[in-house]
């Protein structure tokens, strides 16, 4: 217990390879450190793309990565055909966000520096890696909050009127509010779509009231980027 200790404290390659302490001990800690790697990234993940099985995939990623290293360690022939069977093995599912080849990588790193016994270096890297990203997703860096928000309805005609109706509406609801798209649909009236920045997001039911008790608007809808699937 104390030669664990000091393997994990005090610096890298204090086991020797290939026993079954060893072996033991690369499981463990691989488990370990791909649990904190699961529960990081379940914590930051935002997207609408969350898998579970992708979780799962990281939690026992470090431990097949760690004993990979420890059989190539060996064995120069053991490498040679792990390498032939890696280059076999396809992913079936396309990761849909670069955030996720990001914990693939921390995650195979993690799996190498445990299964070559650097046990320290793991460690702190996991420990390291784990707070750069808590800390981007508290401070939500890179984050640029122009519209929150879709909204679209129907004008009936063509009135100068209402469309300066409409434009106060939208002036008193929103900070922020621009046109992206316009088409004409028959018997005179028009389909408007604005991509808006609310000045409450809690408040976008009052917005769509007042559009619909204005006469000459119908059909309002409002979309709140949450609420928007991720393509």
């Amino acid at each position: 217990m104390n030669e664990l200790l000091t393997t994990l404290f005090s610096g890298d390659y204090g086991l020797a390879p290939g026993t079954a302490e060893t072996v033991l001990f690369v499981i463990l800690l691989s488990f370990v450190i791909g649990q904190f790697i699961g529960w990081i990234y379940m914590v930051t993940h935002e997207a609408l793309s969350y898998s579970r099985s992708f979780v799962s995939s990281l939690v026992i990623l470090p431990v097949l990565v760690g004993l990979m290293m420890m059989l190539m360690s060996g064995s120069i022939i053991v490498a040679f055909g792990l390498l032939a069977v890696f280059a076999v093995v396809r992913f079936r599912n396309v990761l849909k966000d670069t955030r996720d080849t990001s914990f693939i990588l921390w995650a195979i790193m993690e799996g190498l520096a445990v299964g070559t016994l650097r046990c320290s270096t793991a460690l702190i890297g996991a420990l390291g890696v784990g707070v750069v990203l808590l800390y981007l997703r508290l401070t939500g860096f890179g984050t640029r909050h122009r519209y929150d928000a879709v909204l679209g309805l129907q004008l009936a005609g063509d009135n100068p009127t209402l469309r300066l109706q409409l434009a106060r509406i939208i002036d008193n609801h929103c900070a922020r509010a621009t046109l992206a798209s316009q088409q004409r649909i028959g018997a005179g009236a028009t389909a408007l779509s604005y991509r808006v920045l609310l000045r409450d997001p809690t408040r976008g039911a009052e917005l769509c009231r007042a559009l619909e008790n204005t006469a000459g608007i119908s059909e309002v809808t409002l979309f709140l980027r949450e609420d928007e699937a991720e393509l």
